[in-house]
């Protein structure tokens, strides 16, 4: 009896005759026998170099740049240019895009990669006003150091407003980088608008442990620049960033007017044919709107322009303050204030209240003909400021404002250490420190005060 096969006939010849196909018609894999390859190039000896490593943790192979490179006129040295926008055609039916100032995909050079060249970059500031006040120079570095450059800034919602002082910055968004558990949503899309603004690179103030480096990872920056711990929390915080600053101590504001001195040194680095850039100094921009608008407020106070001196640091629980987070001792009460403010003779004191519940404590201690300006943002302090005759202060932003409007300042501190430290250079700047014997601010010397005062009077003669 004849069998029947169970296969179908169209695969019966394919699975029977195996011979019929010749053994040329099968394909011969080029990656089965690398040795038919001799032109294959070799990977390079690695150890030939030994430059010191950017970041160990992003390529454990990586020995640093090779010293024999060498740049052809196309990734010319010296700071960035600004790209050549194209032709704009309004005839094309289909339209045409506009692009941003310096930054376009089509014409983006490759120079711009070699070179490190910023265009965009986000700056994640921790603190409230008077941090970042003083991160004013550090983004006036960035201007001076990558020209076109559009710098952002996420910070606190008190942080936010002293921007309003800064042209240098663009966009300041709103998320407090110290907020230990965000919400989720809030979370995801301040990722997500980072993510789709593509920077080049993110700066970050906040001492970052592997939690916020991932956050900054995921901005998707080609430079993740920050702090991180100075212990063990900065357990793999590493592998997320480009470059990281180790400071002294976990609380950065420590370190008074130059606390972010280890990030301006890696940002003014000198890079081939560029030297090293000169830091600036804190300089802030004062708009006619806000100038009007204090205005207002100081002549319905009863005073009138130059003829007063801003009294500010009254005691308050209020977070409108601007205190330092690196000084805590920096308040006085209105009791202490009344009897500095009696030494004044030929102009008048004017208080600034953080909160409304304040002026009747103030018109009950100095009097009900007291002039009181109730002012909670940096810039119509710097306004108020920038009016005045001169100012008395304890270690607020006032101190700064002062400072960078070149106003006769007395600064009052709870010790020396910290004067020096918040204020650095003070014969260069007007200012007259007053520091306590006790190392404590409530026990200033009030004559030491009184005795200073005379500095507004000399200002007034070089008017």
């Amino acid at each position: 009896m004849a069998t029947t096969s169970l296969l179908p006939n169209s695969l019966s010849p394919f699975l029977t005759n195996t011979t019929s196909f010749p053994s040329t018609h099968f394909p011969k894999f080029s990656f089965l026998n690398p040795l038919d390859h001799p032109h294959c190039p070799k990977r390079p000896n690695l150890h030939t170099t030994h430059a010191k490593k950017k970041n160990p943790w992003l390529d454990p192979f990586d020995d640093g740049e090779d010293p024999d490179m060498e740049y052809g006129s196309l990734f010319v040295d010296g700071k960035q240019d600004e790209d050549d926008r194209p032709p704009e055609n309004p005839d094309n039916p289909y339209g045409f895009l506009k692009f941003p100032m310096g930054y376009s995909v089509e014409i983006a050079s490759l120079a711009l990669k070699v070179r490190g060249d910023v265009r965009r970059c986000c700056c994640v500031v921790s603190g409230g006003v008077y941090e970042n006040l003083l991160f004013f120079p550090v983004v006036q570095l960035l201007k001076d150091r990558y020209p076109g450059v559009l710098v952002d800034i996420v910070a606190s919602a008190r942080g936010k407003q002293a921007y309003e002082l800064n042209k240098n910055v663009r966009w300041a968004d709103v998320y407090d980088p110290d907020e230990h558990f965000p919400e989720p949503a809030e979370y995801t899309d301040m990722v997500g608008l980072l993510k789709g603004r593509y920077y080049d690179m993110v700066l970050s103030t906040k001492l970052a442990g592997i939690g916020h480096a991932a956050f900054l990872f995921m901005t998707t920056a080609r430079d993740r620049v920050s702090y991180i711990y100075p212990n063990v929390n900065a357990a793999g915080a590493g592998l997320f960033l480009s470059e990281t600053f180790t400071p002294d101590s976990t609380n950065l504001s420590e370190g008074g007017y130059n606390m972010y001195h280890q990030m301006v040194d890696w940002l003014a680095r000198p890079s081939k044919t560029v030297p090293r850039q000169p830091v600036p100094p804190l300089k802030v921009s004062i708009s006619k709107k806000l100038k009007q608008v204090v205005e207002s407020k100081y002549k319905n106070a009863g005073v009138n322009k130059g003829k007063y001196i801003v009294i500010h640091g009254l005691e308050s629980d209020s977070k409108a303050s601007m205190q330092s987070k690196g000084d805590t001792d920096s308040l006085l009460p209105i009791q202490v204030w009344a009897a500095i403010a009696g030494g004044l003779r030929e102009f008048r004191p004017i208080f600034v209240i953080p909160h409304e519940k304040e002026r009747e404590n103030v018109e009950e201690v100095v009097g009900d003909d007291a002039s009181i300006v109730f002012i909670t943002t940096p810039g119509q302090l710097a306004a108020l400021i920038n009016d005045s005759a001169g100012v008395i202060t304890t270690n607020t932003a006032a101190i700064q404002l002062a400072n960078a409007r070149d106003k006769p300042c007395i600064a009052l501190f709870g010790s020396e250490e910290k004067g020096k430290l918040f204020v650095p250079n003070t014969e260069q700047k007007n200012c007259v420190i007053v520091s306590s014997k006790t190392r404590k601010l409530k026990d200033i010397d009030i004559e030491a005060v009184k005795n200073a005062i005379p500095i507004f009077n000399m200002s007034l003669a070089l008017v």
